[in-house]
């Protein structure tokens, strides 16, 4: 007897069923879609190749040429090395040391101290009845040592009446200047960084202010921090995270000497302190007018910055306009600002889209 062939959709389905289970076990296999790996969410893929120094290259003698001076500044100021070698990474020279807490003082340009963190944490360093983390210190002026990120917890050893005090000690002085980067202590705001960097500024300008600002930018970080840093100076009580998406957009690291730069800036400063005058004014202007708003200035501010709609396209660095023509632009639009022309839902889509970046 001759079968005949299924008719209909469902005996085509069942047809293909069949026809599938009489293939070849390896001829499936083929034609099975395999699952796509899934990377494990919170997992860091370490790199391809190794870098740094071998084990027998990180050692280093005390009496090396490298490190010896070093050890002899220690020695005279009452301190006590306890051992060197090459960082693992970089190979630079470090000594690991014992020093004098009178011998090591914060470098001048740093945040100013906060008396409520340095007693916290004398506490926790008194209850853990150990000083874990080593200042990182290096030689400073007059032949002393500074640390440009252990003021805290230098304050906290004296509060506790430590003697001595355990130290990262390098030969290079540069690192004096990375305060940005070597700081985890206490996170940094806005004002704290920016007060940081204008102090660099001036202390590196009159070392040698021949160098151009744009070679600073490591230890720096961005523009706009020697900016509003000349306005914190004058006015610590300043809102300066308003006018930062601005100043991301116009102020760059200028070419020129930063001598020269640091007089440019202070023009700068001025033209963003007349500005939040007229700010200032144009708030007060809607509040009499019953308009009420945690975000009111941050509006006025977002209202008149003449580069608010401009996206940067991939790989431009440079600025949206020049810097002086958008200080021009930015006053003009705050002098022209119509308050009457404000309603309580502008104000409303303000605080839906702030709330909504938190």
């Amino acid at each position: 007897m001759m079968l005949q062939a299924p008719r209909g959709r469902g005996c085509a389905l069942a047809s293909r069923t069949a026809l599938a289970h009489t293939r070849p076990v390896a001829a499936r296999r083929k034609t099975a879609p395999k699952p796509a790996k899934a990377r494990a969410r919170g997992k860091l893929a370490p790199a391809r190749e190794r870098r740094g120094l071998a084990a027998a290259e990180v050692a280093l003698p005390l009496d090396a040429p490298g490190i010896a001076p070093l050890v002899a500044d220690i020695v005279r100021a009452g301190g006590t090395p306890i051992g060197a070698y090459h960082d693992p990474l970089g190979g630079r020279p470090l000594l690991l040391a014992s020093l004098p807490l009178t011998a090591v003082q914060p470098t001048p340009f740093q945040r100013d101290l906060s008396p409520t963190h340095a007693k916290r944490l004398a506490q926790k360093i008194d209850e853990a009845a150990a000083f874990l983390d080593p200042l990182i210190v290096v030689r400073g002026a007059n032949g002393g040592f500074w640390t440009p990120n252990g003021r805290h917890r230098l304050a906290a050893g004296k509060l506790l009446g430590l003697r001595q005090v355990t130290a990262l000690v390098s030969p290079d002085e540069s690192l004096a200047f990375r305060i940005l980067a070597l700081n985890t202590e206490k996170a940094h705001n806005l004002k704290d960084k920016s007060l940081e960097v204008i102090r660099m500024a001036r202390a590196l300008a009159q070392a040698d202010g021949t160098r151009r600002e744009a070679s600073f930018a490591a230890e720096f970080e961005a523009p706009e921090l020697l900016t509003l840093g000349i306005v914190y100076e004058k006015n610590p009580r300043f809102g300066g995270g308003a006018y930062s998406p601005f100043l991301k957009k116009v102020d760059r690291f200028a070419e020129r000497p930063l001598a020269t730069a640091l007089r440019d800036r202070q023009a700068h400063a001025a033209r963003l302190v007349a500005i939040e005058a007229d700010v200032k004014r144009i708030v007060m202007e809607l509040s009499a007018r019953g308009l009420k708003s945690p975000y009111l200035r941050n509006y006025v501010i977002a209202r008149i910055n003449p580069v608010r709609f401009h996206k940067a396209k991939k790989g431009d660095t440079g600025p949206a306009m020049p810097i002086a023509q958008a200080f021009v632009r930015m006053a003009a639009s705050a002098r022209k600002f119509d308050a009457g022309r404000v309603s309580s839902a502008d104000l409303a889509w303000v605080a839906a889209g702030a709330e909504s970046a938190e």
